[in-house]
């Protein structure tokens, strides 16, 4: 078992980008998902992007107008997603997102925080924390907005095992383990190089919240819910702080 930085760095980063369908088709794919909700900077323009991997959410928001600090444990993701920005108005920064609160210097209008980044957090407590953070970073009128998969139904038998992803040169599998609060993921990866197959595994643990525990801990939070909802088990949340 080891923890999510070091299950990054030995597997997920290499191969990242590629398990959500490529750079150009998961840009196109959050680009259409802020278009949606009509995201665009209205206030002071800053963002947070935590969990910004290689850059899906931070290009599309940047290319919008926004002044974007993209936050991650990855620094082979955070090279990527760099050389990916070029000029945009992109600042990234290596840390535990949790720790946010320590590069705020002007009111942020927009924070996300997607693509499952909100159980690579440990506890509950933890979550409860960022939101607060979040809460206390956001000028007023300014959003939160989270997309997580639901891991609070417990798959069983042969269903804990999902073919995330594969082609010609890589497959990709995971196997869940169920626990009280948590999911342990066993990540599997086979490589071809020439005509052999390396295989390369590694095991971390994600945790299990449900899409109406994080709605209700918004709301006590503070924040007004805009949009809930949870298409195939994956929970799409956009909370607003409500203007004064």
């Amino acid at each position: 078992m080891v923890s999510v930085e070091e299950h990054y760095d030995a597997l997920l980063a290499d191969v990242y980008t590629w398990l959500m369908g490529g750079f150009e088709q998961a840009k196109a794919n959050n680009i259409q998902f802020f278009n949606d909700r009509m995201l665009s900077p209205t206030r002071s323009g800053n963002a947070f992007d935590l969990g910004a991997g290689s850059g899906f959410q931070t290009i599309p928001l940047a290319e919008a107008g926004y002044h974007v600090t993209a936050i991650d444990l990855s620094d082979k993701l955070l090279d990527e997603l760099r050389g990916r920005a070029g000029n945009l108005p992109v600042n990234t920064v290596q840390d535990n997102i949790l720790n946010l609160h320590k590069y705020i210097k002007t009111p942020v209008e927009l924070i996300v925080c997607m693509t499952d980044t909100l159980t690579h957090l440990r506890s509950r407590e933890e979550v409860q924390d960022l939101f607060s953070k979040s809460f206390n970073t956001l000028e007023a009128g300014g959003k939160l907005v989270l997309t997580f998969r639901d891991l609070s139904e417990e798959l069983i038998d042969t269903e804990r095992f999902i073919p995330v992803r594969s082609d010609d040169n890589i497959i990709f599998t995971c196997f869940l383990e169920y626990e009280a609060d948590t999911v342990k993921v066993h990540d599997i990866v086979y490589i071809r190089t020439g005509n052999e197959w390396t295989l390369h595994k590694s095991c971390y643990r994600k945790l299990r919240i449900s899409g109406l525990w994080v709605k209700n801990q918004l709301s006590q939070t503070g924040f007004t819910i805009q949009e809930f909802s949870c298409q195939q088990g994956f929970t799409t949340v956009v909370a607003e702080k409500p203007a004064v």
